[in-house]
């Protein structure tokens, strides 16, 4: 899917040609900015023309900020435990990448080990999985973020979650923007 909208947007140069695409073009690039919730992109289609990406990238991110309590938690809900081999295939391109770059798919049985105890110990708690925007981090830093974070209390935990979530979109949008 990644390459799909990479090679639509390297045939764009300016914001003009990404306020020109056809509803199904713009779903393919922007579908999967925020994990598995389409509806962000179409709800950002309606809101053409944009001023820049910039406009653009604010707009989409304004959308998930502005979102109902639930609606947030089924974006949340939608993210993969980190470093899970059970579901691997189940893994959107974009986060198997992000956790491959991080080296999550090359863990030792005892970091594995530790990741899985984390992930369950974590949504046992506070009912979600721990997100964590992990481009440029690595395993230790992870580990160390999540033992770090299992301690606090659901309100503080819930909008660092929401702050990862909009992170990792923000990550994937430059992407898009590099390309």
């Amino acid at each position: 899917m990644i390459n799909v909208y990479y090679t639509i947007v390297n045939k764009m140069s300016t914001i003009n040609k990404i306020n020109k695409l056809s509803q199904s073009e713009f779903i393919i690039i922007f579908d999967n900015i925020f994990e598995k919730s389409r509806w962000i992109a179409k709800k950002l289609y309606d809101q053409k023309p944009f001023n820049d990406f910039e406009d653009l990238c604010l707009k989409m991110l304004d959308i998930f900020e502005n979102a109902s309590k639930e609606n947030q938690l089924k974006i949340i809900n939608s993210h993969p435990d980190l470093a899970s081999k059970i579901k691997v295939s189940s893994l959107t391109s974009d986060s198997q990448k992000e956790q491959s770059n991080a080296g999550l798919d090359h863990c030792s049985e005892e970091e594995f080990n530790e990741f899985k105890d984390l992930n369950d110990k974590y949504k046992k708690k506070f009912g979600f999985p721990f997100i964590l925007a992990v481009k440029g981090k690595n395993k230790l830093e992870i580990l160390n973020n999540f033992r770090q974070r299992i301690s606090y209390d659901i309100n503080v935990e819930f909008n660092e979650a929401k702050k990862q979530v909009k992170k990792i979109a923000n990550l994937r949008l430059n992407e898009i923007n590099k390309k």
